[in-house]
C-alpha cells in the first residue's frame, strides 16, 4: 500500500521538497510550451498555452498536500486547452507530474481509474485518425498507456521507499529508545548499589557501637546521610535530564569524582590506595565517565561480596587509551556470574571499543578496562 507525503519533516527536508516542487513547476511549464509547439500549433501562445502552462506548473507547487485535486484541475485545464485548441497531441504528458504526484498517495487506485479513463476519452477523441492512419493510432494511445502506467509504477516506487524510510526511522528510533533505557537502568543500578553498600556498612558500624561508643556510631550515620544524599541528588539530576532534554545526554562525574568514592569505601573500613597517572583532563567525557562508573561498581563489589580488607585502584590516562584497575585482597566471588553489575561495565567498555577483564590473580581479584580515547584503537 502506497503511503501519503509526511505532514511534517525537519526543515532542511521541507526546504530540499519546496526546491524540488518549484523545479517540477517550472519543467512543466517549459515542458508544456515546447511540447505543444514542437506541434506545429499555429495559433498565439498567450492565447491559450502559456496560461495552461503556467497553471499546471502553478498546481504542482500544492502537489504534496492536494495532489488528487492537482491532478483533476490538470485534467479539467488540459480538456479545457484542447477544446479551444486545434492541438492533437497527447492527453497524459502534460499532467506527467500531477500524476506521479498522486500516484504516491494511498489513492493510487483511483489515479490509475483516472487515467484509464482520460486514456479512453483520448482514444475517443482521436478515432478519426484511426480510419487514415492505423499504426498512427495504436502508437500515440499506446504511447500514452506507457506513458502512464510507467508515472504510476515511479509513484508506487516512490511510495514504497517513503515507507521504507519511515520503517527506517522507526526502528532507529526504538533503538535509540532502547539505549536510553539501558544506559538509564545502568546508572540507577550503579548509583543505588553503591549507596546501599556504604551505608549498609556504616548503618552496621553504628549498630554495633551505638551502646559502647555514641561518637563512633554518629560518625557513622553521619557518613551514610553524606552517602546518601549524594545519590538522591544523582538520581534527581538524572530524572531532571529525562524529564528536561531529548538528547539522552545527563550531566556525569568524571575522573575527578573518583576520590569520593574512595573516600566513601575508606568510610566503610575498606583501606583503599588511589594511584592516578597521566593527565586526567586530557581525557574525553565518555571515557572518563566510564572509568567512574567502573570503579564505582567494582569497590561496590569489593565492599558486598569479597571480604577484602584493602583495595587498589589504578588510572593510567595515556594518548592513546586510558586504563582503570581495581585490584582488591578478598577472595573475589568465585565463580564469576555477569549480574547487573558486571554486563553494565561491559556495555559501558564495549560502547567505547574497549575490552574488560575480570579475573581473579595471584592473592587477589582485579577488575581492569582498556579503552581508548580520541578514537584510538586499544
Amino acid at each position: 500500500m502506497a503511503v501519503p507525503f509526511p505532514q511534517r519533516a525537519p526543515a532542511p527536508v521541507r526546504r530540499s521538497a519546496r526546491l524540488l516542487d518549484l523545479a517540477l513547476a517550472l519543467i512543466t511549464v517549459v515542458g508544456v510550451v515546447t511540447g505543444v509547439m514542437a506541434a506545429e500549433v499555429h495559433e498565439s501562445p498567450w492565447r491559450g498555452l502559456i496560461p495552461l502552462a503556467l497553471f499546471l506548473g502553478g498546481l504542482l507547487l500544492f502537489r504534496r498536500h492536494l495532489p488528487m485535486t492537482v491532478l483533476l484541475l490538470s485534467i479539467a485545464a488540459i480538456f479545457l486547452y484542447r477544446l479551444n485548441s486545434h492541438f492533437q497531441g497527447g492527453w497524459i504528458w502534460p499532467a506527467s507530474a500531477a500524476y506521479f504526484s498522486a500516484a504516491c498517495t494511498p489513492r493510487v487506485r483511483w489515479v490509475a481509474l483516472v487515467g484509464v479513463a482520460q486514456l479512453g476519452y483520448a482514444a475517443a477523441d482521436f478515432w478519426w485518425v484511426l480510419q487514415r492512419n492505423v499504426g498512427r493510432f495504436v502508437l500515440h494511445i499506446a504511447g500514452e498507456g506507457l506513458l502512464l502506467a510507467m508515472l504510476i509504477g515511479a509513484g508506487l516506487v516512490c511510495a514504497a521507499v517513503m515507507r521504507w524510510r519511515g520503517q527506517l526511522r522507526e526502528s532507529d528510533s526504538r533503538a535509540r529508545a532502547a539505549e536510553e533505557r539501558l544506559q538509564v537502568a545502568r546508572e540507577v543500578h550503579d548509583i543505588v548499589a553503591h549507596t546501599l553498600a556504604v551505608v549498609g556498612v556504616q548503618l552496621n558500624v553504628a549498630a554495633d557501637a551505638l551502646e559502647e561508643d555514641p561518637a563512633e556510631a554518629a560518625a557513622a550515620l553521619c557518613v551514610a546521610k553524606d552517602v546518601r544524599n549524594r545519590a538522591m541528588a544523582d538520581l534527581a539530576s538524572l530524572i531532571g535530564v529525562l524529564r528536561d532534554r531529548t538528547d539522552g545526554a545527563a550531566p556525569q562525574p568524571d575522573l575527578a569524582a573518583v576520590g569520593t568514592l574512595v573516600t566513601d569505601a575508606r568510610a566503610a573500613g575498606l583501606r583503599v590506595t588511589l594511584d592516578e597517572r597521566g593527565d586526567p583532563s586530557a581525557v574525553p567525557a565518555a571515557p572518563a565517565v566510564a572509568v567512574y562508573r567502573i570503579v564505582q561498581e567494582a569497590l561496590t563489589n569489593t565492599l558486598k561480596h569479597s571480604g577484602a580488607a584493602k583495595a587498589r585502584v589504578t588510572i593510567d590516562c595515556g594518548p592513546r587509551s586510558v586504563v582503570v584497575e581495581v585490584t582488591d585482597d578478598g577472595r573475589g566471588c568465585g565463580e564469576i556470574v555477569e549480574r547487573h553489575g558486571l554486563a553494565g561495565m561491559r556495555e559501558r567498555v564495549g560502547a567505547l571499543g574497549g575490552a574488560l577483564t575480570v579475573e581473579p590473580v595471584p592473592g587477589a581479584f582485579s577488575v581492569r578496562a582498556e579503552i581508548p580515547v580520541a578514537g584510538s584503537p586499544v
